[in-house]
């Protein structure tokens, strides 16, 4: 997969049916930000949430580095990280 088709892919799940399916991203990453300060028992922000997530994709491509979805989510998550 060529990097504008991963860019592309990412954005159009960030933009299309991920939101669709779980709603605003930064409402969702909000509650989980507070969730995990529940289980933790300490603050997260949404930011280390972002970071959070893409260490799980980046700890899944160790095993499996041609998994072109991880790649992709990584993007996904750095763009809304970003956005923040």
């Amino acid at each position: 997969m060529k990097r504008e088709e991963i860019l592309n892919q990412a954005e159009s799940l960030v933009n299309g049916p991920r939101a669709k399916d779980y709603g605003d991203a930064h409402l969702n990453h909000t509650r989980v930000a507070k969730l995990w300060s529940v289980i933790l028992g300490k603050e997260v922000s949404v930011e280390e949430v972002y970071l959070c997530l893409v260490q799980l994709k980046v700890s899944r491509l160790i095993e499996t580095p041609y998994h072109t979805d991880s790649w992709v989510d990584i993007c996904g998550y750095a763009a809304l990280g970003g956005e923040e």
